[in-house]
């Protein structure tokens, strides 16, 4: 349990407006990161007096946008052949990404078009990855950031209120959020391992 304490003491004591941006940008590319772990967090810290909320929106929403542009600029450029190969390799399974996930991105993009960069920022399943399908179909730029940026933003606002709660809470809540903490990353890396064990029996399925 001290080493947790430990971990979080200093995961907060070097969470700053940079490392907000690049957090949110790694969580907003292809590789798996939850927004959860950053925003509330560095928003508790601006309650505290250490950060400037507003700051933290702006970092958060910049790196998101960033995060966003890379997978744009990816999809774009390198096509749907290589995407869709890259998201069934292992690599791209590591980084829990599949052929289905991205094509549920592309079928949600076609359904809702050019909103859905705003709508799919606000949707678990679809947030990371709603980029790729607006590159694929080469979304003009312009309206991809500001739909993108909009719909960043507002999701990065809710969490943001979530952290300043928590912090006048904080005297409830701190005796059970390290416990609560090891519980969710304890039950998430439950869950990939489950998750890869039936994708292993899947793919050892004989197709008919």
């Amino acid at each position: 349990m001290e080493f947790f304490h430990s971990l979080l003491d200093w995961y907060m004591a070097n969470l700053n407006y940079f490392t907000v941006a690049l957090l949110m940008t790694i969580e907003s590319s292809f590789m798996p990161f939850p927004s959860e772990a950053v925003i509330p967090f560095a928003a508790y810290k601006a309650a505290q007096g250490n950060l400037n909320i507003f700051g933290v929106f702006l970092a958060g929403t910049l790196g998101a946008l960033m995060g966003a542009l890379i997978n744009y600029y990816l999809a774009k450029y390198l096509g749907r052949p290589i995407v869709y190969k890259f998201a069934g390799s292992k690599l791209g399974r590591l980084l829990l990404l599949s052929e289905k996930k991205v094509e549920h991105a592309e079928d949600y993009f076609n359904r809702n078009g050019r909103s859905s960069t705003f709508i799919g920022r606000l949707v678990p399943a679809v947030r990371q990855l709603i980029s790729i399908p607006a590159g694929l179909a080469e979304m003009k730029l312009r309206d991809f950031v500001i739909y993108t940026a909009a719909g960043a933003g507002i999701w990065n606002l809710i969490l943001a209120v979530i952290g300043y709660f928590l912090y006048e809470v904080r005297e409830q809540i701190f005796p059970y959020l390290v416990p609560g903490l090891i519980a969710l990353g304890t039950g998430f890396v439950i869950y990939l391992i489950v998750k890869g064990i039936l994708k292993k029996t899947e793919d050892r399925r004989p197709k008919e």
